[in-house]
């Protein structure tokens, strides 16, 4: 049994296109796989405040109440990664970077010590041996040269997934949703034949 965990990201609740993605996906996968979602558009994580920050920095032994109520969140988030096999990440575009649910959900989990910590050659991340599958979606498409220099969501997000040991990352971008239905649809439908393909891929590795 795999254990799948799908974080959806777009407060665009009903109408996102990562969400219907991320969904479709969780629909492909067959027997031997239990999914876990998490909407960050529906229920956002908190944003760190001074308390949350203390007890990171505060050993366990020593956390008062107050930080481990203010812990309990991130407690929570960092079980439910490290219990994941496999993670899907839908990531809606806002203003050419990830949603602000999204980015607080990785300031919850990015705890030194826990997901990550610092060696002899600098960060090492502490969540190996999982892989991630992040469906982008965004207005424009980010694919085109002129615009590459204005993603600031695909860059973060490969970079904070290895900072925290998830290195085996593939990105599947459904780009161009502003772009005239011929380019939204191209670009959609790829994205949608290649999650039959990874879906159809990992149902057989865990039937073999």
């Amino acid at each position: 049994m795999k254990n799948v965990l799908v974080i959806n990201s777009s407060p665009n609740t009903g109408y996102s296109l990562s969400t219907q993605l991320t969904s479709m996906f969780a629909g492909q996968l067959e027997q031997g796989f239990n999914l876990v979602v998490r909407d960050l558009g529906v229920n956002p994580p908190k944003h760190l405040d001074q308390l949350a920050l203390s007890g990171f920095f505060t050993a366990p032994e020593q956390h008062s109440e107050e930080q481990k109520s203010a812990l309990m969140q991130s407690n929570e988030l960092i079980a439910e990664l490290k219990a994941a096999d496999i993670i899907i990440i839908g990531s809606a575009m806002h203003n050419h970077s990830i949603t602000s649910g999204l980015k607080a959900y990785f300031d919850q989990v990015a705890r030194a010590g826990i997901t990550f910590q610092y060696g002899a050659n600098g960060p090492e991340g502490l969540l190996t041996g999982k892989q991630a599958y992040v469906i982008t979606t965004a207005g424009g498409d980010y694919s085109l040269d002129f615009m590459k220099a204005m993603d600031f969501q695909t860059p973060y997000l490969r970079h904070i997934l290895g900072f925290i040991g998830i290195t085996e990352v593939e990105f599947i971008p459904a780009q161009g949703g502003a772009m005239g239905p011929e380019v939204a649809e191209k670009n959609q439908a790829a994205a949608r034949e290649r999650i039959k393909a990874i879906a159809a891929e990992l149902s057989e590795s865990v039937a073999a």
